[in-house]
Order: C-alpha cells, then sequence, then structure tokens
C-alpha cells in the first residue's frame, strides 16, 4: 500500500491526455568511445549484417563439402577464410595507421594465418566467423544508445500555445519560444517549455523528471519544467528558459557526454596480446636465429623449431578464450532474464563495487497502497461507500488506491453528484444534500477554515505517506494514508549483494521522509529530493572516490544516471528511454537480480582467466618440448588444437550454471 509525496497532492485528477507531435529536433550523439576504431560494418556495398549472414551459409556448405571430398579438406574453408579476413585486415592497417600494432585485430591476423599454416583452416574460419559476430553485437549496442537519446529528445512537444500581445493564441513551433514568453498549456497537454506559472492551478506528472508516479500541485508562482504533463487544469506560464537549456534539453545532453566519456572496458585477450603477441614474434625469431649466429647451430635445425614456436604461439585458443566465454555467459544470463548488452557490459559487471538504486519502481512497486485507514463514524462501512463514490470521480494514483481499499472489504460506492475537481487539491460534491471533500489536508483546511484534523494524520505524513482526508459537511469522517510498498525481493536483494561485498544507496527524487522510510527498512543509504543530474553527480563523485558503480533504476530521469555509471541496469518495464541508456536490464524486474548479474560476470571472468591459463600452460610445455628438440611441428599443432578444445570445454561449463 504505497504512495509518495505530500497530502497537499490531493486525489482529484483528470484522466485526459493529448497526442504529441514528436519533438522538433534530433539530437546528434557522437558515440565516440570506440577503442578499436570500428565502425562496426565492412563498408562499401555490402553491410557487416549481410557478411555474417552469407559467412554463415558459405561455412556450413564448407563443412558439407569436406565431408564430400576430403581431400580438399585444406582449401574448402578458404573462400570464407578470404570473405571474413578482409574487414579484420582493413581495421588492423587502420590501427597500425594509429600506432596500434597490436590491437584484436592484429591478434585475429596472426591467429587465422597460423592456423592455416598448421593445416587447421577449418579452424581459423570458425574463429574468424565468431569474431564478426561479436563486432556485430557490439555495432547494434551502439545503435540502441543513440535511439535511447532520441526516445528522450521526443519528450518534447513541437509546438507551444503562445498568446499574442492582443491576448490571441498562437501555435509557435517550441524552438522559437523565448525567455518571458506567456505559453497556454490545457489539461492534459505535456508542457513544451520550463516556466513559471502565472495564473491557473493543476496537478503535474512529473515522472518524466523525477521518477516519482505522485503526481504534484502547481499553482501560481510555482515552476514548472518541459516534458512534464498537466493533468486537470490549465496553466498559463511564463517561459524562464530558452528551448536548449530547458530541464529535459539538460538532460540529453548530459546522456550524450556520459556516453561519449563512458568508454567500453578493454576485452581482457586485447590487453593480454599486447604483450603476448610481440613475445611470441620474438620468441620465435630468437630460437631460429640465436643458435646459428652465435653458436654455429644448424640453420635447417634451428629455422624449423622457430617455426615451431610460432606455431605453438598461435593465439587461436586466446582468442577463443574470451568470446567463448562470454558467449555462455550472455546465453545464461538471457535464459534467466539477465540482458547484457555484450561482453563489456558482462565484464565491467563483475568489477561493480556500489550499486546506486532509484526507489519507485525500482526499489518499491511503483503504485501507491492505502497502508492505514482511519474511520471516524459508527458506521465504517458508509464510510467507506462514500470515499469509493469521491475517488470514483477521479484519476490521481491514490484516489485509485483508495478504490482498491475499498474494494478489498467488499463495499459497494455510494453515487454523489456535481462533482468538481479542485486542481490537484482533491475534489467537491454533494451526497445527500451535504458537501463532501476528498484530498489533501491543506485544501480541506483551505475550504472549511477551522477544520479539525485528527492527530494521526500529521503523524501519518511525517511517515513519508500521502495523507487524504473524507470530510463530510466539515466533519472530518475517514483518514487514508497511502505508500509505495517494498517490492517482495527487495530485502533478499539488498542482502545478497551485501554478502558480496557490495555497498550500496538510494538515489531518488521523492520526498526525505519517504525516502527514509524505505532506506531504513532495507539498510541502505539514501540521497532525496534528488533532479536527475543531482543522481549523476552523486555518482561521479563516487566514481572519482575510485568505485566501481552500478546505476539501476527504470524511469526517464534515470537515463543521465545510467549512461554515467560503468553500468546501467534497467528494471523489469522500464521506460523505453531508460532501457535504451543502459548497458543490461533484468527483465523481471527482480532486486535480486542485480546479486545475479554480479555473480555471473564474476564466474565468467574466472571461467577466462582459467582458459587463458589452460591456453598458456599447454603452449607453455609444449614450447619447453620443442626447443629441447623433443617436440616437432606435429606436436605444435596438437598443442594449439589441443588448447582450443579445451578452453572451449571449459567455456561451455558455464551453460550448466544455476542463478
Amino acid at each position: 500500500m504505497s504512495t509518495h509525496h505530500q497530502a497537499s497532492s490531493g486525489c482529484g485528477g483528470c484522466g485526459c491526455h493529448a497526442s504529441h507531435a514528436p519533438a522538433h529536433t534530433e539530437p546528434h550523439h557522437d558515440h565516440g568511445h570506440d577503442d578499436h576504431g570500428h565502425d562496426h560494418g565492412t563498408g562499401g556495398w555490402l553491410s557487416q549484417s549481410r557478411l555474417i549472414v552469407l559467412t554463415g551459409a558459405a561455412l556450413l556448405l564448407a563443412y558439407g563439402a569436406s565431408w564430400q571430398w576430403p581431400a580438399l579438406h585444406h582449401w574448402i574453408f578458404w573462400p570464407v577464410i578470404a570473405v571474413c579476413i578482409l574487414p579484420i585486415a582493413r581495421h588492423a592497417l587502420a590501427g597500425l595507421r594509429r600506432g596500434q600494432v597490436f590491437s584484436i585485430e592484429t591478434l585475429m591476423l596472426v591467429a587465422t594465418i597460423g592456423a592455416v599454416l598448421i593445416g587447421a583452416s577449418e579452424e581459423a574460419a570458425a574463429v574468424i566467423f565468431l569474431f564478426q559476430i561479436g563486432e556485430a553485437l557490439e555495432g547494434l549496442a551502439s545503435r540502441r544508445a543513440q535511439a535511447g537519446i532520441r526516445a528522450l529528445a521526443a519528450l518534447l512537444p513541437s509546438e507551444a500555445r503562445c498568446e499574442a500581445p492582443d491576448g490571441s493564441l498562437i501555435l509557435r513551433p517550441a524552438d522559437q519560444v523565448h525567455v518571458g514568453d506567456v505559453v497556454q498549456v490545457r489539461a492534459g497537454d505535456r508542457i513544451p517549455v520550463d516556466g513559471e506559472v502565472i495564473s491557473g492551478d493543476s496537478t503535474i506528472n512529473e515522472a518524466a523528471l523525477t521518477g516519482e508516479s505522485q503526481p504534484r500541485h502547481k499553482s501560481t508562482g510555482d515552476a514548472v519544467f518541459a516534458g512534464t504533463i498537466a493533468l486537470d487544469g490549465t496553466l498559463r506560464l511564463r517561459v524562464t528558459q530558452d528551448p536548449g537549456q530547458t530541464t529535459l534539453a539538460r538532460i540529453v545532453a548530459v546522456v550524450q557526454q556520459a556516453q561519449r566519456q563512458k568508454a567500453p572496458v578493454a576485452r581482457f585477450t586485447e590487453r593480454f596480446a599486447r604483450l603476448y603477441t610481440p613475445l611470441v614474434v620474438a620468441g620465435a625469431a630468437v630460437v631460429a636465429l640465436t643458435p646459428p649466429l652465435l653458436f654455429d647451430g644448424d640453420w635447417q635445425t634451428w629455422i624449423y623449431r622457430g617455426l615451431a614456436v610460432l606455431l605453438i604461439g598461435c593465439p587461436c585458443a586466446l582468442v577463443i578464450s574470451t568470446p567463448a566465454a562470454i558467449a555462455s555467459g550472455l546465453s545464461v544470463g538471457a535464459r534467466h532474464g539477465l540482458l547484457m548488452k555484450g561482453g563489456a557490459v558482462l565484464e565491467a559487471l563483475g568489477q561493480v563495487t556500489t550499486v546506486a538504486f532509484d526507489k519507485t519502481g525500482t526499489l518499491t512497486n511503483g503504485t501507491p497502497r492505502v497502508s492505514d485507514l482511519l474511520c471516524l463514524r459508527d458506521s465504517p462501512a458508509e464510510v467507506l461507500a462514500l470515499a469509493a463514490g469521491m475517488a470514483q470521480e477521479a484519476s490521481h494514483p491514490v484516489a485509485l488506491a483508495i478504490i482498491d481499499a475499498v474494494q478489498e472489504q467488499q463495499v459497494s460506492a455510494v453515487p454523489v453528484t456535481d462533482s468538481r475537481t479542485l486542481g490537484g487539491k482533491g475534489m467537491l460534491a454533494r451526497w445527500q444534500d451535504q458537501e463532501v471533500f476528498l484530498g489533501g489536508i491543506a485544501a480541506a483546511q483551505d475550504h472549511w477554515p477551522g477544520l479539525v484534523v485528527p492527530p494521526q494524520a500529521e503523524q501519518f505524513r511525517q511517515q513519508g505517506k500521502s495523507v487524504s482526508l473524507l470530510v463530510c459537511a466539515g466533519v472530518v469522517w475517514a483518514v487514508f494514508a497511502a505508500e509505495d510498498s517494498l517490492r517482495p525481493d527487495a530485502k533478499e536483494g539488498v542482502a545478497a549483494l551485501a554478502r558480496r561485498g557490495i555497498s550500496m544507496m538510494m538515489l531518488t527524487g521523492d520526498h526525505q521522509a519517504a525516502a527514509e522510510r524505505v532506506g531504513s527498512a532495507l539498510g541502505i543509504a539514501v540521497h532525496a529530493d534528488l533532479l536527475p543530474t543531482d543522481k549523476m553527480h552523486l555518482i561521479e563523485q563516487r566514481q572519482a572516490a575510485g568505485e566501481r558503480v552500478a546505476k539501476v533504476g527504470d524511469g526517464i530521469n534515470d537515463a543521465p544516471g545510467l549512461a554515467a555509471a560503468h553500468v546501467g541496469i534497467a528494471m523489469g518495464a522500464a521506460t523505453d528511454v531508460a532501457l535504451e541508456t543502459a548497458d543490461a536490464a533484468s527483465l523481471h524486474g527482480r532486486v535480486g537480480d542485480i546479486a545475479a548479474m554480479i555473480s555471473l560476470s564474476r564466474q565468467t571472468l574466472r571461467t577466462i582467466y582459467q582458459n587463458v591459463a589452460l591456453a598458456l600452460g599447454l603452449k607453455g610445455v609444449f614450447l619447453v618440448l620443442t626447443v629441447a628438440g623433443v617436440t616437432g611441428l606435429w606436436p605444435a599443432v596438437l598443442a594449439d588444437t589441443g588448447a582450443t578444445v579445451l578452453v572451449t570445454a571449459n567455456a561451455l561449463r558455464l551453460l550448466r550454471l544455476r542463478l
């Protein structure tokens, strides 16, 4: 049974909503964090997606042909290799021009050439095909992030209803409205500007900015923001910010900036390849040249051994060790409703030290429910029936919660007449020739000066609950307190993170009292009354202190924080903007899924490190034997193939994980 704001929000509300045109601008998003210089495509007439489909089909045909003509097995896979290697070679050459000698593309080239030299063309074709799929997935994640920015901008109406000097109304493009202009907003309209109310009253749905489902009442002198919705009254606003400087426009800007600055976590194999690949090449050269030059060794013998060292060092197993483990980890996550946008996200999750939660819809259910009912009449059934009759005329979240509470008592509503909404304060009606009110404390006292309000009402409000009074003929008949209740798994989910050594905090736009109630129940730090940019700055402060921060949220207001955090996680039925901006998503919306993601990431990282150790250990043994003259080229082939099989089998063990 839940809600978030003070009782003065009332129970009134008009359910009408207008349709709105899309935003007039589409922001440019410079997704400049690609550390490989990839454009996630092959260029020219053949797109990357088409290349993957055609290459996959060619690979299947090659397998079939190799079974039909075994003698041509080595050559049949060459066309597939040739098609796949072209974009990789292009990126490798681009990296060389930038001074990135040992990039992941260079590693792929060495792996492919080495595999072909030792006769493993089938393996070479399969490895580079998987690499192309990984690159395509990264490109998809980048495009989805750009779509999130467009969805944010679409919240702004394309036109504003401006007052001319003669008092007439003129529809003007929203980007041509200036500070000082007067704009009129009708009930159901999305507000096109940041401004100050100069006349009128209305309940405003500010969920786009604060994430709180509880609307707030606005009247003369109050500030309103672009992208929010006027629910039940007409407002005249004086514009206080130019279009490019509105609160929502600044949110779009900070999301863009955060995504530009947040480079993806470098792949482990690429970091390692910067040392491994040159060491292998240098080691093979030393083995081949040093004995003949310095110790009068036989050139043919030592060149043969140098070639064997180069083949043993062929990094096929290292190349496949990471993507195989990550593919398994991502598959396990998807099976449990945990979606992560690529290997970089999966890796980053395992390094998280702090989780920053949104409150409404993340730790709580996001909809108000009546938690306390104080009935001051001898006939509770009559009181509930009258409250239901009043609430049926409103669409305010608290009014809906009252209806639900009455229905649970199996009481039927009584009809009321002459009902009218008091702009975000509550509503008046007549019942049995008596004036009846349902709404906030302040509005009730304004209507009936000297109204005696039970002390319990103020106690409920101090506890962070929304309080509504049912008043009949100047006498309080009932007090309803509503609150936003915790998700059923919130406590266990928070405890699971604590067991993994993760610190937590809650960042919310809700009032301090309501936030403290939830924070104390869960035992986590609370930061309340925050705007979206405030949340982002708190995350950046933790990051500056050396912490790895994951942000969990479900609303548009969470977008800057989701983008700025090392990992952004969208919860359950999140808004499209949150889903697009986030790096990962919990489809089931369980708080415990956050701990499950981190555990999956850590297990995947352990598997990657095991794979690297297996690959290097097996290669090291054969390296020593080869230099000593015990083994030659064929054992080198077996060492590379065996290491690849082992690391793949080890990665597949992840598929048996139960989260």
